[in-house]
């Protein structure tokens, strides 16, 4: 057997183990017996809501479990073929079987990531923050490049984006921008973005032409949908209206249309100037400061499940996740996976798949990643 027809092998057992433990498999067989003698309960159906959601359970399990099956039965079906036409001198039998196991490791690296956007939020819509660091103009273009790249990114994925808040700077980029991203398993996609992102590169606006340093954070949380109850009562918060700035017309900038709500208990911030009506600037608001607490928990539950307190430290966005060097040389790494791209203007221009596929899975795989993580905080 081919050394090539090894690789493609051991990379699909590789895929199996990890969706298999992602399962927690011995548990997940345990719940679908479970389930099923629950789907044959006569009664099961006089709480609906609860009848549904078992269901949906149900049939989340069964894909899953049944995925984990067809790919080892589908990889014995062409070892064994490979092995037969080796045996008998059939050629064309063993080159029909390799193709059919490189094509069986390419649908396991989809299932896999496809498996991985199984989170209780994964599915939902994603509000993402980009915040320039310190570092006035260097740092504000830099977090207006970040907001492009990830406009871009979910353009590529065929998804919505809207700008819900942007405080331009004094001379070039922003602040500070809130965006909306609108498409299925939105945050599970965009979640391994929270943290740091350094950027080296000859300055623009340097004179003199020499290299900076500039820092900018990004946070991503779910949009929380009607099956999700996040109460706030309004003792708990202060709301300030304020006029917008940047774009959005002459009404916009001469009205208190902008409003913030600031979360007293978790210093949570949020605020939202899009609209020209208060009333739903006010709105949207509330909404994504529902969508932070809810995000908040869940990163609660996290910590609570993970192995060692290294990981936890991964949740947090105070620690630099992503290099981005432009000069002298041209290379993006994250330095939570070590995933490399020697192309910026691809990575900057929306092409963030595989750093996103392999933060996904190195959550799964359990592999402290914190060891390699900066611990730079955005000053």
């Amino acid at each position: 057997m081919r050394a090539e027809v090894n690789v493609y092998i051991v990379r699909i057992k590789q895929s199996i183990e990890l969706l298999r433990r992602h399962l927690d498999w011995d548990k997940a067989l345990a719940r679908l017996e479970e389930l099923n003698r629950a789907a044959e309960d006569p009664d099961l159906w006089n709480n609906p809501e609860q009848a549904q959601a078992k269901m949906q359970e149900r049939m989340r399990l069964e894909n899953a479990i049944q995925t984990c099956k067809t790919l080892q039965s589908e990889m014995d079906d062409h070892v064994d073929m490979i092995a037969m036409g080796e045996a008998e001198g059939d050629s064309d039998i063993v080159a029909e079987s390799e193709a059919a196991l490189a094509d069986l490791q390419s649908r396991a690296e989809r299932m896999e990531v496809e498996t991985l956007l199984s989170g209780e939020a994964d599915s939902n819509d994603v509000y993402l923050e980009v915040h320039a660091g310190a570092g006035g103009t260097e740092s504000q273009d830099w977090a207006s490049m970040l907001l492009r790249m990830y406009l871009r990114w979910a353009e590529k994925k065929g998804y919505k984006a809207t700008i819900i808040e942007q405080t331009d700077g004094e001379e070039a980029g922003i602040k500070s921008a809130t965006i909306e991203i609108n498409g299925h398993n939105a945050y599970g996609w965009a979640k391994t973005e929270s943290g740091v992102h350094r950027l080296v590169r000859i300055s623009p606006f340097d004179s003199n032409a020499r290299r900076h340093t500039s820092f900018a954070s990004v946070w991503c949380y779910p949009v929380v949908d009607d099956t999700i109850a996040v109460d706030v009562a309004e003792s708990d918060v202060r709301i300030d209206t304020f006029r917008a700035s940047g774009a959005g017309g002459q009404h916009v900038n001469t009205t208190d249309s902008a409003v913030r709500i600031t979360h007293l208990e978790t210093n949570i911030v949020v605020q939202c100037q899009n609209q020209r009506s208060q009333h739903k600037n006010r709105a949207t608001a509330w909404a994504m400061l529902r969508a932070r607490l809810y995000e908040l928990e869940l990163q609660k539950r996290e910590a609570e499940a993970m192995a060692n307190a290294e990981q936890k430290t991964e949740i947090g966005w105070g620690h630099q996740i992503r290099s981005y060097v432009l000069q002298p040389y041209q290379m993006v790494k994250d330095l939570r996976t070590g995933v490399e791209s020697g192309n910026p203007s691809a990575v900057l221009d929306g092409a963030l798949d595989p750093f996103m596929e392999a933060a996904l899975a190195q959550r799964v795989n359990g592999e402290a990643g914190s060891d390699n993580v900066a611990s730079e905080d955005l000053a």
